[in-house]
């Protein structure tokens, strides 16, 4: 399995692994509400949705970055719009059709903003699994008004 996990990009591990944590810190919450199956079916609605989210501007962003400028500014707000479309169109739906709640839905889509606040805890459990980040060192540029 740890092979499988190193495969997928470290940030977007540590994002999804925040949004995850994110989720069952909200399930404990979930406990003391009456209708504990809407609240809980709403929250992991939401927690999905963040998680498809977060791999999907990763993936368009790992394509975008192969285009040209210009192309890749239209095809990164093509994808924003069709995934936030997307997004409105769940919350629509739960809304309209009182499968779960919304407003515990919205709470799991937030999960993609609170594990970005929660970076630091999931950084130490990516550095767990993948071991400590080798980056390269800095390059030194000569300090400015220096004529060579």
């Amino acid at each position: 399995m740890k092979e499988k996990i190193t495969r997928i990009n470290r940030t977007l591990f540590e994002l999804e692994t925040g949004i995850v944590i994110f989720g069952l810190v909200c399930q404990v919450f979930v406990f003391g509400f009456k209708d504990k199956a809407g609240y809980s079916l709403g929250l992991w609605l939401g927690i999905g949705i963040a998680m498809f989210s977060a791999f999907h501007m990763w993936w368009s962003l790992d394509r975008a970055l192969e285009l040209p400028e210009k192309a890749a500014v239209r095809s990164m707000s093509t994808h924003n719009i069709l995934r936030y479309t997307l997004i409105a169109a769940a919350l629509a739906f739960t809304a309209i059709t009182g499968v779960a709640d919304p407003l515990a839905e919205f709470l799991g889509i937030m999960g993609l903003k609170a594990s970005a606040y929660i970076h630091f805890i999931t950084r130490k459990i990516s550095t767990l699994i993948y071991g400590e980040e080798i980056l390269p060192p800095l390059i030194e540029e000569p300090a400015g008004g220096q004529d060579r």
